[in-house]
Order: C-alpha cells, then structure tokens, then sequence
C-alpha cells in the first residue's frame, strides 16, 4: 500500500521525515531565516490537509532548520507588488495557520531559536510549543506598518500583554513567554532534542482515536458553557467506546503499570 500522496511532493520550503507514527515537518530555508513566503504557505497548507487522510500518522512535530525558527513574513517578496497581490498572499498565510491549526493530529512546535511575526503565528497554531533557552519572540507587525498576530495571541496570553507586545515590537524573552503560558516548557539547548523524543513518544502510546477525540473536544469545549462542554466530551466518550481501541488501550496502560510495579 501507497503512503500519503504529499508524502511523494517535492518541497522546496520544507523538509519532511516520518518515523513511526510522527511526521516531522522541518521549516527549511535556513539562508532566509526561515521567513515565511508564498511557497513556504502552500506547502503547509498541502502537508496538513493532506496528513488528515493518514491514519498512520498521529503527531506532527514542527520545527525549524538553522539557528532561527521564523523571521517572519518574507518581506523581499512583496517589493514591486501590488495591494491585490499582498491581500492574497496573506490569505495564503492565514489558509497555512487555520490548517495546522484545525488538524486532527496532536502537533507538537519544537522551537530553538528566535521566532518573530508569521512564526509565531505557526507556533500558536500548533498544540503546544517546548522551547530550548535560545528562543525568544517578537511581533513587529505594526512596526512594519501592517496588522498581524492580534487574534491568536490574545487568546493565548491575554488582551493587555498581547497589546503590549505588538504596540512595542519588542523582544521577549522565552522565560516570560512560558510565565504568560505561550510555551509549554522551556529546556536548555542540549537536551531539547531528548526531552521531545520522549514527550512525542509517551504521546504515542496513547490510541489513536481518543487522540483525535480529546483535540476535538478541547477545541469544541472552548467555545461554549461548561454543560454543552460536557455533553461534548460525553459525546465524544460513546464514540470512544464504539471503537474496539479502548479496551487496548486499557490493556497497554494496565500491562506497563504492572511492569513499573516490578522493575
């Protein structure tokens, strides 16, 4: 049987690898920085819509090649554009965000360096962020005399430090980033590398499908009442109990307690 069909595209932006059930989806313009242009947006736009129809892959981890995750939108590309050309290509941005973000898979950001604009966009847009000590962030947007990152992260990190930070551009530090909830953890450069191995592993040992159904309620919870919350995850549970899954997974977790018991 075939793999996933964006498994066989050539990219020019991005670097892509599976291992198991974990496909890694490698920000791969290093000499740009990594700044985020038209092609760089389709291409992740085509690997996150097409991952949807691989059951085999459950986590998606992004990253970055080169010492700077994202420096932003590709600016060089916009000279000699017009208004039309600079709308459609930030729908383009806005179609890449909404599609790492609306996936069905657990996506981990693994960021090691600065991540300015578009790559924080990226970053909110994943589940969660581990970050080494070298990262900080920036949104310039407004510096730059355009609008950007002001609905993802006030969501994130709240109205009045999300205003803060885009009305004054300025560089912050990964440890207030973590302080303010925008990362998850925050780990020194040498053992990033095998503080992910072992997140993305223990993620994997959970069943697929209640993978996707713990997202899917998270995402839909958030948007509505406690009681609607409720009868989402309850909703969520029949269907987890319909699947053959549950009980395996009952097993598995059964079978390796034993064995920290023994050991």
């Amino acid at each position: 049987m075939s793999g996933p069909a964006f498994l066989d595209m050539t990219f020019e932006r991005l670097a892509i690898s599976t291992e198991g059930p974990i496909l890694r989806v490698t920000l791969n313009r290093p000499d740009a920085r990594n700044a985020l242009d038209l092609a760089m947006c389709r291409e992740l736009r085509a690997v996150f819509e097409g991952i949807e129809a691989a059951p085999s892959l459950r986590i998606v981890r992004i990253d970055a090649a080169g010492p700077v995750f994202c420096a932003g939108a590709d600016l060089k590309e916009r000279k000699g554009k017009d208004e039309i050309w600079v709308r459609q290509r930030r729908l383009a941005s806005f179609a890449a965000y909404d599609a790492i973000e609306r996936s069905s898979k657990v996506v981990v950001c693994v960021v090691d360096g600065p991540v300015v604009g578009s790559g924080g966009e990226i970053a909110m847009a994943s589940d969660f962020i581990i970050a080494s000590e070298r990262t900080n962030f920036t949104f310039p947007e407004a510096h730059w005399g355009t609008v950007g990152a002001t609905q993802r992260l006030q969501r994130v990190v709240g109205k009045r430090l999300a205003k803060e930070l885009l009305f004054t551009a300025r560089r912050w530090p990964v440890e207030e980033a973590h302080a303010a909830g925008l990362v998850n953890r925050v780990v020194v450069p040498e053992a990033l590398e095998a503080t992910v191995a072992e997140l993305l592993a223990q993620i994997a040992k959970a069943p697929a499908l209640a993978l996707t159904l713990a997202k899917q309620s998270i995402e839909l919870g958030e948007k509505t009442d406690l009681a609607t919350g409720i009868r989402i995850e309850l909703a969520a549970i029949e269907r987890a109990l319909a699947d053959s899954e549950w009980r395996k997974g009952l097993e598995a977790f059964a079978e390796r307690d034993a064995q920290g018991k023994t050991s």
